[in-house]
This record gives structure tokens, sequence and C-alpha cells, in this order.
């Protein structure tokens, strides 16, 4: 009776019904762990494989073109949102240890490809089949594309062809899972605090930027009477600021053109280093510090959140002159920069503004200090950005002797790349790419949710009838061995012996299988930190150009050498 009613059900109906049940059982799955571990965001797709399967049997069916709109755009969500979030830090992770972490992904691809191929060779599994083994273990579709592609260009018959597509369903759920082994069992061995290793990590990432202090020093230099502020040894680059100034006993707010008289008192801003360097440029260290208490100054922390002061300099809006006060230092994304009058400002830059109370309340008028519109969501910003990336992902990249074949970022790697791009231009005009972090994790959590339910759904159909027919069982081993044996040698040897830090690690062996579920996975493990995703989005691109390529040029060479 239950299930007439829902075959009768319209299409869209049925396929909404199947995924907000896929999504409610995987999600209470991934809820429940033994001693700590759980499948976390992949119990999704065990779900899905449970329901695809019962739908079949029954002979319940959901549209192709539904399932596949929802797959790619939950997909796209996802790996959208995952751009938006790391954006910031993304080059600057990519300039100190990109080219490690890409290396390693790259070898992860590499050993893959040379373990299918000796699978080929010596298991004597058909060149088709291995092929889509591969591309299933990797959990890598545009890997299975291109390799349908080769295959068709070389003349093979369509059943040959479409045999690829078997292989990949079957080592499919393995490959997934088998991230979240290696994860696992690093974790294990290893001993590893998820919470601790984020702590570490966002330890080492603000020491990679000079941390920022204060300093009392008095102006003893015979030599710098009648310099303004900006002349002094040390302050002329912007590097060091001086915020505060002590004259005859009264506190007032310094500017870079305001003379200075032997005796004065500055409290200065910056790194520790380029302090010192100032304290013996210009006299000598103040034993007693320049408090505002008891005085008519104050400080405020005030956020950025007007679209009229983004992208311009603190000299160009003229901060400090218009309202007199001093800009003494800016918090971006985490980090505490010295404030520099060639800074320009961002969307949720905060300022650690000094002056009187009635001043600072009309910097913050001017440069916005809305905690509303932090919180506010655009989905302008957000479609312009997925349009943006479906047309990158579009772009034919291939090259050389393999032109005839497209070579594509796709649905995940062109949306990837345009969140990325666009969250670190910051802002055109009135269109801002800041996604309010709650929004941006909410929809997140919904595409990722979205892609896995329907990529169990499909897998369902047919899942338990490869395992239990021919050659099946064999595949789901040999997938194995290509899915664990890359992830299980690297991540040991970049873990032990390369000293990567085990939340990267996690993001890098994500990213080099293209699998946003385990990186879902890994976030799950330290919510808080950005380490996964930043080498995930590290290594994608390059990634994902090796995984398309690594099929066809595995089918050119063993063809070529007639292997059979």
């Amino acid at each position: 009776m239950v299930f007439e009613f829902v075959a009768a059900m319209p299409a869209v109906a049925k396929a909404v019904l199947a995924l907000s049940i896929i999504g409610t059982a995987g999600l209470f799955i991934g809820r429940l762990n033994f001693r700590g571990a759980g499948l976390g965001i992949g119990g999704v797709l065990f779900a899905g494989l449970v329901v695809g399967d019962v739908f079949k049997r029954f002979g319940l069916h959901l549209e192709a073109e539904v399932l596949d709109f929802v797959r790619e755009f939950g997909l796209i969500l996802f790996v959208y949102t995952i751009g938006i979030q790391v954006g910031p830090g993304f080059f600057t992770a990519l300039k100190k240890s990109g080219l490690k972490l890409n290396l390693i992904a790259a070898s992860i691809v590499i050993l893959g490809a040379a373990t299918a191929s000796v699978i080929h060779v010596v298991g004597g599994v058909p060149l088709p089949a291995i092929l889509g083994i591969m591309s299933g273990a990797v959990t890598n579709t545009p890997s299975l594309g291109a390799g349908q592609q080769v295959l068709a260009e070389m003349g093979m018959s369509t059943k040959d062809v479409g045999m690829l597509g078997l292989g990949y369903a079957v080592a499919y759920p393995f490959g997934i899972v088998g991230i979240l082994i290696t994860m696992v069992t690093v974790r294990a061995v290893f001993r590893i605090d998820p919470d601790r290793a984020a702590a570490e990590f966002e330890a080492r990432r603000k020491e990679e930027v000079a941390e920022i202090e204060t300093l009392d020093v008095v102006v003893t230099k015979p030599d710098l009477a009648g310099h303004t502020l900006v002349q002094l040894p040390g302050l002329e680059s912007g590097a060091v600021v001086a915020s505060r100034l002590l004259r005859d006993g009264h506190l007032r707010v310094p500017h870079d053109t305001t003379w200075v008289e032997i005796g004065d008192v500055l409290h200065l801003v910056g790194p520790r280093e380029k302090l010192g360097a100032v304290a013996q440029a210009i006299g000598e260290v103040h034993d007693t510090p320049l408090t505002t208490k008891g005085t008519e100054l104050t400080w405020e922390r005030i956020v950025v959140t007007s679209d009229h002061v983004l992208g311009h300099s603190i000299a160009a809006l003229n901060l400090e002159g218009r309202f007199d006060v001093r800009i003494s230092r800016v918090v971006r994304t985490g980090v505490e920069l010295v404030a520099p009058p060639a800074l320009r400002l961002e969307f949720g830059d905060i300022l650690n503004v000094i002056g009187r109370r009635e001043d600072l309340e009309k910097v913050a008028g001017f440069v916005g200090n809305s905690e509303q519109r932090l919180k506010e969501f655009d989905p302008i910003p957000m479609f312009i950005g997925i349009a943006l990336g479906i047309a990158l992902g579009s772009i034919d990249l291939s090259f050389g002797t393999l032109s005839s074949v497209p070579v594509k970022l796709g649905m995940a790697g062109g949306p990837l790349l345009a969140a990325i791009i666009l969250s670190r231009i910051g802002h055109v005009g009135h269109l801002v790419w800041f996604m309010p972090p709650i929004a941006n994790h909410a929809l997140r959590e919904l595409g990722i949710v979205l892609f896995l339910a329907v990529v169990g759904f499909k897998s369902g159909g047919n899942f338990l009838h490869t395992l239990v027919h021919g050659d099946g069982i064999a595949w789901v081993g040999w997938g194995a061995v290509i899915t664990l044996v890359p992830l299980m040698i690297v991540g040991f040897v970049a873990k032990a012996i390369l000293k990567v830090d085990y939340l990267t690690l996690c993001g890098l062996l994500s990213g080099s299988m293209t699998d946003p579920p385990a990186l879902a996975f890994a976030n799950a493990m330290a919510r808080n930190s950005e380490a996964q995703s930043l080498a995930y989005a590290t290594v994608y691109p390059l990634v994902m150009g090796l995984r398309i390529l690594s099929p066809q040029i595995m089918a050119l060479i063993l063809v070529g050498m007639g292997v059979p």
C-alpha cells in the first residue's frame, strides 16, 4: 500500500521524498560513533545505497534528469562555499606550502595509476574494467568520462566502453570509505587529537605573520626634534604605527603629520623585532605604559561593513584626519595587521581605533560597524559566482596528443576556482563576495547531503547485483587496493617523514581524490580549523587535471605497448 502510494506521486515529489529519507537516515547514521570514530557525512552515502536498492526491488523509479540536476547542484553548492571560505587565505597558503602539497598529491595520483596498471597486467582485469575501477576507487567522475571517451576514440565496442561505468559503480563506495579509513588509521597510529592539531595549526599560521605587539618609547635623540611622526626612523614604512602620544602629561591622538618634541612618549604598535629597532633609533623604552584610563581618549573595535569604503585605502578615506582618530591595527580573517595608510579596507575588517568617544562614533557610522550586515546573506553574488564557475568549468583545456579528448575542470573545479578568485577580490562595486559563516556552513552541508544522497541512490540500484554476479567481488577488492595503497603509503610518509600536520594531511588526501565527502568528514573532526579546506583547495586544480589525464595516458600507453 505504501509503495503504491509512493509510485503514484509526481516525479519531483517522489525524488524529494527519497532524498529526504536518505538525508535523515544518513545524517543519523553518521552521528553514531564507536570510540570516537564514525562515518560522519559518509553515512548519507550508505543510506542512499540502501534506499536505492529498496526502490529498485519494488519497481520505484526516479527521473534520471532530476537526480542528475540535484547531484550536480549539490556538488556546486559544496565546492563553491568551500572556495568562499578558503579564498582569502588560499594564495598565502599556496606560496608557503603549495609546491610541497601539490607534489605529495601528485604522487598519490601517479602511484594509483601505477597500481591500476599492475593489476591490469598481473590480474588480467580488462582495460575498460580497470579504468572504470580506478575512476571509482579515486571517486572521480570526470576521470570516468575521460576514460570512456578515449576508449571510444580507440574504436572499442559500446559494450566495452560501458564496462567502465560498471567498474566505477562497484569501486566508488569503498573509494570514499578508503579515504576515511586512511584518515582514521593515521590518527590512531600517531595518536592525534584533532582539536589539538587545529590549535597547533592556528598557532603556526599566526607565527607566519609577525605577531603585533606594543611598546612605549620616549624620544631622546636631539636630531629628531621638529620631525613629523612619519619621518621618524622605522615609522616611514608604515610597519610600525604610533597610536598614542604623551606630551606634558597630556595624552593625545597622534597623526603622521604631528611634530615630535624631545621628551614625547609614543605608544608604538608593530612586530616585536621592528619595535626594538625603532626604540633604539629614536630614544629609549619608557617604563610606564600609556593607558587611556582616566583620560578623554578610549579605543574601540569597529567593523567595516559599508560599501562606499570597500577597496579604498585608509589614507584615501582620510579617516584619521577627518575624525581625529588613530587606527593602530586591523584584524582580517583572524590575522592581526598593522594599519599603514596604504592598507585597503575589505568587508569584515575589524579596525582598532583610538580617539574621543564622539569621534569613534563618527568613524563607526562612516565605515558601517553593522552587526546585522555581517549576518545578512545576499544570494546575488553567489549566483553570479556559480555562473562564472560553470563557465570556467566548461572551458576545454586539452592539449597535445590528447587534444581530441576534452579536459575540463567541470562542475566541481570551475565553481571552486571562481569562488577562490572572487573571495580574494572581495567586492566589485556593491557586490560583496562575503558569506556569513552560518550561511556558508548551512549551504555547504545541504550541498554535500544532496550530492551523496543521489550518488548512493544511483549506485544502490545495481550495487548488490554487481557484487553477487560475475567478477563484482574481485573488482571491489581491486578497487580497494587502488584506493588504499597510494593513500596509506603517501599518508604515512607525509606524516612521519615530511612532517605534514594531520589536518592539512586530511585535506590533502581528500583533495588528491577530489572527494568532497572526505573533506566534509575531515572538516567535521575540527570544525573551527581551515587547514583541511585550505589544503584541499591548494591541490585540487592540479589533481583534477591529473585525474582526467591519467586514464587517457594509461590507455594510450598500455594499448601502444600491446598489453592485452
